[in-house]
């Protein structure tokens, strides 16, 4: 799982978490955009439950044509194996460029995530 995210990473999803808890109208930037090389999922994650470290919040698309979002197992997804078999790998060069409702919008619109 340590791979998935880094500790700045970690850092900014909790503190994402603890605000989102606070502020229900809070709407922040992706922090972390996972994906599988060979199965076509994309997760853009937004932040961490403070209460509970193993679930994170954000825009899901398993690639079919229906992302949404939602909580996943960081856990879970530390064990993910695409038609290859190989793991969820963390987009190096990532930089949100809006925030996740906006995101949310135009993936529902494309059928999936667009970055």
């Amino acid at each position: 799982m340590d791979t998935l995210i880094t500790d700045g990473q970690r850092f900014l999803l909790l503190a994402n978490g603890r605000e989102s808890f606070r502020n229900p109208d809070f709407d922040p930037a992706p922090v972390v955009k996972l994906f599988t090389p060979d199965a076509g999922a994309t997760w853009l994650l937004t932040e961490i439950d403070p209460d509970d470290n193993d679930h994170a919040f954000g825009l899901c698309d398993l690639g079919l044509g229906m992302p949404e979002l939602g909580w996943v197992s960081l856990q879970e997804l530390a064990n993910v194996r695409g038609r290859l078999g190989l793991p969820i790998e963390r987009d190096l060069h990532f930089r949100a460029e809006k925030r996740l409702i906006a995101y949310a919008r135009d993936a529902r619109r494309a059928g999936q995530i667009l970055v």
